[in-house]
């Protein structure tokens, strides 16, 4: 793990996760969010530990926090029998951090799973932890606060693109690059709901400045997303995975998921100020 993958995904473990699950508005899920610690530490741990049995035994434990989290899903979907989008985005956030805890067991162990390098592997779990978690949660959020054409379509397209991108890892570069397609017009359709919501009335100056960031920053994060899959697909000139980390993966984690959540729970504690969490 390189140290800026590193911070990523320790971020991802420690803080959007759990924050984003405070943000569901469901008991069962406020559960899990108190033992997530249980779990997250051990799995940050592992992260600067060599890889080998010391860093594999404290990564399996945060896999089993990931299930955990994944097996609500159909338990979720059983009690409310929902197939709206807003829904099918939560659902997808709860699934996500498992392909990335599987991805991440393989990589501390040094197993190269499914043929794909310990780079690769290293790479796609702060991928699943913010373009899988975080940008289905987020989709689902603000499809919840604006249910018109635009809030239905990110919470549709960006689950659909994390599935097409996940299965361009097995199919090829022509398949990813679709699925970085459909993933960057829904995380577009999300930096568009942010902002709008950033001019309505109501929230303070620290939110909407939160809000704004949160969508300039996805644009610009994703425009370098586009870039490296149509490299990757044509053989054009494109950016370095090195170069794509410290860019696209800190400028998400930092400007895009951190702002946005940060943005979303200021607004929650302002409508629901009774509905806070700890």
């Amino acid at each position: 793990m390189s140290v800026v993958v590193g911070l990523v995904v320790t971020l991802g473990m420690l803080v959007i996760v759990p924050a984003g699950l405070g943000l569901v508005a469901d008991p069962a899920l406020e559960r899990i969010r108190r033992l997530w610690p249980l779990f997250a530490a051990p799995g940050a741990l592992s992260l600067w530990l060599p890889r080998g049995a010391a860093a594999t035994a404290p990564a399996a434990c945060y896999a089993l926090g990931t299930l955990l989290l994944a097996a609500h899903a159909p338990r979720r979907l059983a009690r409310t029998r929902s197939a709206r989008p807003a829904e099918i985005a939560l659902l997808t956030a709860l699934v996500t951090p498992s392909v990335a805890a599987l991805a991440l067991v393989a990589e501390r162990w040094g197993h190269e799973l499914f043929g794909f390098g310990l780079g690769i592997l290293a790479l796609t779990v702060p991928h699943f932890h913010f373009a899988g978690f975080a940008a289905a949660l987020v989709a689902g959020l603000v499809c919840r606060a604006d249910d018109g054409r635009a809030g239905r379509f990110a919470a549709l397209s960006v689950p659909l693109g994390t599935l097409l991108v996940l299965a361009g890892y097995f199919v090829g570069d022509l398949a990813e690059l679709g699925g970085a397609l459909v993933l960057t017009a829904g995380m577009w359709a999300v930096a568009l709901l942010t902002r709008r919501t950033a001019r309505r009335p109501g929230p303070d100056r620290t939110t909407r400045a939160l809000l704004t960031a949160s969508a300039v920053v996805l644009v610009a994060t994703m425009l370098l997303a586009l870039s490296w899959a149509l490299g990757e697909a044509t053989g054009l000139p494109h950016p370095s995975l090195t170069w794509m980390a410290a860019t696209h993966g800190v400028g998400n984690a930092l400007g895009f998921a951190l702002c946005t959540l940060l943005a979303l729970r200021r607004l929650n504690d302002r409508t629901h100020p009774e509905g806070r969490t700890a």
